[in-house]
């Protein structure tokens, strides 16, 4: 029994090891992708939680970029998270979330342009603090 055992870890070690076929490292990437999306998902949410937890006037511009950056830090996964997620969450496009701002919460056109400039510079890798509002708690 042993034996076996030893001959099953070392094989495991051996095929660990060995060059795996393409078709092995596509689903591996494929994966690995998969993960960063979802964690990626999860960062843009966690944003969201604390940018309405925080109920912090002016701090929006803050929590869009740091959502947009944690996920981008993902990797190709997150990146794409970032890209496709859209604040809020439940309006699938930003033409809808224009006409929703708009009409509805009468933000307008120009916070939406701000907005998507927040997500750009997050995506991009800049530092969120750039929005950073004054007196916002150390917490977020």
């Amino acid at each position: 029994m042993r034996l076996w055992v030893c001959i099953v870890l070392l094989s495991t070690v051996l095929c660990a090891s060995a060059d795996r076929p393409a078709i092995f490292q596509g689903m591996i990437r494929a994966g690995e992708f998969a993960r960063d999306a979802v964690r990626g998902s999860w960062d843009m949410y966690r944003a969201y939680r604390d940018m309405r937890e925080a109920n912090y006037r002016g701090a929006d511009k803050y929590f869009h970029a740091r959502g947009n950056y944690d996920a981008a830090r993902r990797g190709p996964g997150g990146a794409w998270a970032a890209r496709v997620i859209r604040w809020p969450f439940l309006l699938p496009h930003s033409d809808a979330r224009e006409n929703w701002q708009g009409s509805v919460s009468g933000r307008g056109a120009e916070d939406t342009r701000l907005d998507q400039e927040a997500n750009a510079w997050g995506r991009s890798g800049g530092d969120p603090n750039r929005y950073r509002p004054k007196g916002l708690p150390s917490k977020y």
